[in-house]
């Protein structure tokens, strides 16, 4: 009976890719797309908004940024710089069949957690009026009519986002849609690891660990919960082009995290005062 044999030979192949994929690996690169998000977030996004626009000095945590000049685009700065960043990475993404699969995981990566932090901002500010876009709606009339656009807005581009990093799963790590546990392992222990992250960074921050429980974690846990759900969205016709390949320990990946991490927790986590 041919057919039986074939099906029994691909699940065995699925469970073997599955098996193969190092869970330190994953832990290590989702650590590193993580910070670089972070970092972007508040570091670029609203720390060098307010200095350009006119802030002398400002405190840089894993958790905000904070200085005496505010405005809506300070605020909403942290967001675009997000979106531009899953825009440039998607470009690099069409152009990585040459790279190694690690560096393509994390190309995904990096572009699920910009691209969710970005399009989940809005549904957050608009659902608990708090947030970035709560202050760049603030004062603006009638203001239910602005938190029902984030939300409903912010809703469909989430959609669109899970969407998009689910073609992109599939399509440039060659993951088909068929691997289900594969694809719960490759999405689920970077969701994990960025709470992870975000916890041990945001303890220590000076601002108070209040900051952590209203922005941080529902931030992270919620902004990246389609990492948890996207492989049951993932369109149709999404079709690897290219052969998948296991991702396999590496100590370059694993010893880098390590060291980025100590020096994002330990240093950043507790504020680093900028000045002109």
């Amino acid at each position: 009976m041919p057919e039986i044999s074939t099906i029994a030979a691909s699940s065995d192949n699925n469970k073997s890719n599955v098996a193969h994929d190092d869970v330190l690996t994953i832990v290590a690169i989702s650590i590193i797309a993580g910070i670089l998000c972070n970092v972007l977030h508040e570091g670029i996004g609203h720390g060098l908004t307010a200095l350009l626009s006119g802030a002398k000095s400002g405190i840089l945590t894993t958790v905000a940024w904070s200085s005496a000049h505010d405005s809506r685009l300070v605020a909403a700065g942290g967001t675009l710089v997000n979106l531009a960043a899953g825009a440039i990475v998607w470009l690099v993404l069409r152009k990585s069949a040459s790279l190694s699969v690690s560096m393509r995981y994390f190309l995904l990566i990096s572009f699920a957690f910009n691209l969710f932090t970005g399009t989940g901002y809005f549904f957050f500010s608009g659902v608990t009026d708090f947030g970035d876009w709560a202050a760049v709606i603030q004062g603006l009339h009638p203001h239910w009519a602005w938190r029902m656009l984030l939300a409903v807005g912010g809703a469909i581009a989430y959609f669109i986002a899970v969407r998009l990093v689910g073609n992109a799963l599939v399509r440039y790590l060659g993951v088909p849609r068929a691997q289900q546990k594969r694809l719960r392992r490759l999405t689920l222990v970077p969701y994990l690891s960025a709470i992870a992250l975000a916890s041990a960074a945001g303890v220590l921050n000076p601002l108070g660990l209040q900051l952590v429980w209203q922005s941080a974690l529902p931030a992270t846990a919620g902004g990246q919960s389609g990492l948890l759900w996207l492989q049951y969205y993932i369109p149709r016709g999404a079709r690897p082009i290219q052969e998948a390949d296991t991702l396999s320990r590496s100590s370059t990946w694993i010893i880098t995290s390590a060291i980025v991490a100590v020096a994002y927790v330990t240093i950043l986590g507790r504020g680093v005062n900028i000045h002109l």
